[in-house]
């Protein structure tokens, strides 16, 4: 092989490793990712969920599915996407995580969304062990339509939109452990702080849902408590 042939052919294998990263270059299109990593979802509800019109969305989706990150299946009129494998998930927690560590920019910007006072949090582990020993109550604040894909085993689903009226549904006393899609999800930053406003004593889950299927923790579908 010449050193022509050579050259090229590296040339077209780092294009397309390269052909992914322009993928991610876009903020909406990891919120999107974000979304899926929770579940399947339609256009429309993924165009909702982002904030973007249907054309947007749809356009976003496509380069992704372009790039092999998500695939699609189709019922009737509904187009569904989901993520095309758990190294999706994982590509994207990673992203995020390096972000963190070498972006400097990523700092401010979560203090700016999360709140600067992040408060006392639980590990994955640790709130396993106290679950099953029946020592805390477990709340998922993420919309219903996560919560029935995949949820925590014990937790009960209170939307963080709904929870203001109905924080009576959770039980007098209670340590209330709160979580919601991930690590960088406002959710349960908010339904601490209101909980915590309330008189209740409530934490949150070091992370979230993402991180806890990327761990291979069990994992409970539709069953809505």
């Amino acid at each position: 092989m010449s050193e022509t042939i050579t050259v090229s052919s590296k040339a077209r294998l780092y294009d397309a490793f390269a052909a992914s990263g322009k993928a991610l270059a876009s903020g909406k299109r990891l919120e999107l990712l974000d979304l899926l990593a929770q579940g399947e979802r339609t256009v429309d509800a993924l165009a909702k969920a982002a904030g973007l019109n249907l054309t947007t969305a749809s356009a976003h989706l496509q380069t992704l599915k372009q790039a092999g990150f998500v695939v699609t299946r189709r019922e009737g009129v509904r187009i569904h996407y989901r993520l095309a494998g758990d190294d999706v998930a994982q590509l994207f927690a990673l992203l995020r995580k390096v972000a963190e560590a070498h972006q400097a920019a990523v700092g401010p910007a979560r203090a700016a969304y999360l709140g600067d006072e992040e408060g006392p949090e639980v590990t994955r582990e640790q709130l396993r062990a106290r679950v099953e020993a029946g020592e805390v109550a477990l709340l998922d604040v993420r919309p219903v339509e996560e919560y029935l894909a995949g949820h925590i085993p014990g937790a009960v689903s209170i939307p963080a939109e709904e929870l203001a009226g109905r924080i009576n549904e959770l039980p007098e006393g209670a340590e209330i452990v709160v979580y919601c899609r991930g690590e960088y999800c406002v959710l349960a930053y908010d339904a601490v702080r209101l909980l915590t406003e309330r008189g209740r004593k409530a934490i949150r889950l070091n992370d979230g849902m993402l991180e806890w299927r990327l761990a291979e923790m069990p994992v409970t579908a539709g069953d809505l408590a």
